[in-house]
């Protein structure tokens, strides 16, 4: 570890840190898609409880940008954990952490301040967002990053937790009351997390093996995996006839999605080229997200 701080601290003399270095170390795509669910929890709410929306742009303000910058925050101080295992493998040898582009002190002195900024943004909001988005940037950057994902092979699903904390954090700063609504987005967001990025780590596994991070495709093996990612997405198939609030179409919809990724999942078992399938899923899993909370959106906006 010492070895390759050195050699970052020489390549940082001849190069300057970049936009494209920030975006790296802040996880911009992370930023991005945790952004997205937190703006669906808060326009939910403000829909759901006939709140107005244009009235309130303050609050959709510190949301959404404090939702940005914790989540932003806790990517970059994810990468100052894993300077010891970036290295090992091929996606994570060139952050800017690992190339001298950033030392681990300025990064963590940068990560410090966007999640001030950002967890005090939310506190404008409401007391519940602003805890929230504490309890969120612990779960992962010191329950998920410093242990479980070291140490256990239960790490994903662990992980998922703080992944399926922003639509809470959007929903709360509108209305702090519990609702049916804003548990069913944190168990869609809990629930596919999992095949998603169980996905990812079929593809990488010998990538992780070499880094020491037990993943599950690299302690069980890819059957086993194959078998939990077909789990999630039953659960994940469940969820839609608990969002009755958000109409048939919803239901609909989300079943159809579901069922599709069902046969993917199950088509794992029978065929051989699996890093070809787990991209098939990988693919699938993303635009499975982006189709589901944009229709929640839209459709919420002709309840």
């Amino acid at each position: 570890m010492g070895r390759i701080e050195n050699t970052g601290e020489l390549a940082g003399v001849t190069s300057k840190f970049t936009v494209r270095d920030f975006t790296e170390l802040i996880k911009v795509g992370i930023v991005n898609s945790n952004t997205i669910t937190a703006f669906t929890g808060m326009w939910l709410a403000f829909q759901l409880n006939g709140i107005s929306f244009i009235q309130n742009l303050d609050i959709m303000f510190f949301t959404i940008v404090g939702s940005a910058l914790i989540v932003a925050a806790s990517g970059a101080f994810n990468n100052v954990i894993d300077r010891d295992i970036d290295g090992k493998m091929e996606r994570t040898k060139n952050r800017p952490t690992m190339t001298g582009k950033i030392s681990g002190k300025k990064a963590l002195v940068l990560a410090s301040v966007l999640l001030i900024i950002g967890i005090g943004m939310l506190f404008m909001t409401t007391w519940q967002a602003g805890v929230l988005g504490i309890l969120g940037v612990f779960l992962y950057v010191v329950v998920y990053s410093m242990y479980a994902k070291r140490k256990l092979v239960s790490n994903t699903v662990i992980g998922s937790f703080s992944g399926a904390v922003p639509p809470l954090i959007g929903w709360f700063a509108v209305d702090p009351s519990f609702s049916l609504i804003p548990v069913m987005l944190f168990l869609v967001m809990f629930c596919w997390q999992p095949p998603h990025f169980y996905a990812i780590a079929i593809k990488r596994k010998e990538e992780y093996r070499a880094a020491g991070i037990p993943m599950l495709p690299v302690v069980k093996g890819i059957e086993r995996t194959k078998i939990s990612m077909v789990f999630w997405v039953v659960l994940l198939s469940v969820l839609p006839f608990f969002m009755m609030e958000l109409g048939m179409v919803y239901v609909i919809l989300a079943t159809a999605l579901n069922v599709g990724w069902l046969v993917l999942s199950f088509y794992g078992f029978k065929m051989k080229d699996s890093l070809k399938w787990s991209r098939l899923m990988f693919v699938y899993s993303l635009n499975y997200m982006t189709i589901l909370f944009v229709a929640m959106i839209v459709i919420s906006i002709f309840l």
